[in-house]
């Protein structure tokens, strides 16, 4: 089988589209780039909905723990250090262990008229549970880097706002909120970088690959498996997320030069991607 071949069979494998079987034997180096690339699908899967829903979820769990109400900021405060202060492999395993119960527990919407029964099984597929976990965990801490950058908008801005004429949603929208997205980007760009790779960590836990549709890991784990040599498959599945790793620094790049756009060239915050190299004598 040539390359090529390969490619139009397995490219989209990690979706249901192209061979129903995997290779088991004389694995080709090309097998295991396809089939990883194909399972890295859902890595940016979990990873991009993770930040485009955890984005605005972090935004308003930070205003509310900056809020002067008690009870918005110590929910607040109390869902961001639980979130923030235990692994992310025990969520996984949580949330998988509650989400079973939840077929048990029959859940029943009433209507009024009638009652509709919600089907509650899909939580305990990976393609929706394990994306739960992770949007719950990026939200608590990104909600942490976007409150240290809201205490952080300078007061004379504030009061500037004021002397206008602005107060509550418009001072927020013009004021408060591109500043403060000015000040957290760069640190929100890591907490990106961080989630990607945490996204290698659905493999590890509980939430099932359903009919072998698995991430870049899992099909790692099945290659080293079939070949019994492990140094083939997990540095391909190092190589494609150190790949994606500079696409986000790069995408997260233009929207740091908009953010800044209104500062002169030599005051503008850049993120850079720069190897720490080790030389010895």
């Amino acid at each position: 089988m040539s390359c090529a071949d390969t490619f139009a069979n397995y490219a989209l494998r990690a979706i249901g589209i192209g061979a129903r079987l995997l290779p088991k034997s004389d694995i080709t180096f090309c097998e295991q780039v396809v089939l990883i690339g194909s399972g890295m699908i859902w890595n940016i899967y979990y990873g991009i909905l993770a930040i485009m829903t955890g984005f605005f979820f972090a935004t308003a769990l930070a205003v509310a723990r900056g809020s002067e109400r008690q009870i918005l900021s110590k929910s607040a405060e109390w869902f961001i250090f639980i979130f923030r202060g235990s692994p992310l492999f025990i969520q996984f395993f949580f949330a998988y262990e509650l989400f079973v119960l939840f077929p048990k527990l029959s859940i029943d919407i009433p209507l009024g008229f009638v009652t509709i029964a919600a089907d509650t099984r899909w939580l305990t597929k990976a393609w929706f549970g394990a994306l739960v976990v992770l949007f719950l965990n990026t939200s608590a801490y990104s909600a942490e880097i976007f409150h240290g950058a809201l205490k952080a908008v300078p007061k004379g801005d504030l009061e500037a706002a004021d002397a206008y004429g602005m107060s509550g949603f418009a001072r927020f929208r013009r004021i408060i909120w591109p500043t403060l997205l000015r000040l957290a980007w760069p640190s929100y760009t890591n907490e990106a970088i961080f989630l990607f790779h945490a996204t290698t960590l659905v493999f590890l836990s509980s939430f099932p690959a359903w009919r072998q549709k698995g991430d870049a890991l899992y099909y790692a784990n099945y290659l080293a498996e079939k070949t019994f040599n492990p140094f083939v498959s997990y540095p391909i599945v190092a190589g494609y997320f150190i790949l994606l790793t500079l696409s986000i620094i790069m995408v997260f790049s233009l929207v740091n030069r908009r953010l800044n756009r209104h500062l002169e060239p030599g005051q503008r915050s850049k993120i850079k991607y720069r190897p720490q190299v080790i030389l010895t004598r």
